[in-house]
């Protein structure tokens, strides 16, 4: 019992010293991920990560120097982060943003005129010939340059042009989308 009693009263300790460096150190923490490059989104799980393997720590009431330890921790933290980041190309991620992304005012309605006109779109897809529809979903959807179709197809790039002047007429025609 000795022995689960001064274990107990370690990791108590332990328990006390996170709590005391988390409240005296959170905030010099999010700036030192800040000055270190960590996404402001990211600096707050950062400082969290630092506590949580801190945590883990056995014996952490013990050492001497505990700011540098704390501070030696989140370095190792920001390591992971960037790794992390590289890894996932994070800087070429855009925060989610209701202004840019979405229509939160999209009805059942929208929705469903929505699927009417992309049917309407396909159906006058269909009706066209096949070499007509080839050059339009190559220019519009695949966005290869005219050049490269005319090759790929074996025709000259003036056929290219027809072909796609044809296949925008019909769909004009058949569909009501602007």
């Amino acid at each position: 019992m000795n022995g689960n009693s001064s274990m107990l009263k370690a990791r108590s300790a332990d328990s006390l010293t996170v709590e005391g460096l988390a409240r005296q150190h959170h905030g010099a923490l999010v700036r030192y991920f800040r000055k270190r490059g960590v996404r402001e989104e990211d600096a707050e799980d950062a400082v969290q990560e630092v506590f949580v393997r801190l945590s883990r720590r056995q014996g952490l009431s013990e050492i001497e120097r505990i700011e540098g330890y704390l501070f030696e921790t989140a370095a190792n933290v920001a390591i992971d982060a960037h790794r992390h980041n590289t890894v996932r190309h994070a800087e070429s991620h855009d925060v989610y943003d209701d202004s840019r992304h979405g229509r939160p005012e999209c009805s059942s309605e929208a929705v469903f005129e929505g699927q009417e006109a992309i049917e309407q779109i396909l159906m006058a897809l269909r009706e066209l010939p096949d070499r007509t529809r080839t050059v339009f979903i190559l220019v519009r959807l695949e966005h290869m340059k005219q050049a490269e179709i005319a090759r790929r197809l074996g025709i000259s790039v003036s056929a290219v042009e027809k072909q796609l002047t044809k296949a925008l007429a019909h769909l004009a025609l058949r569909t009501s989308v602007p």
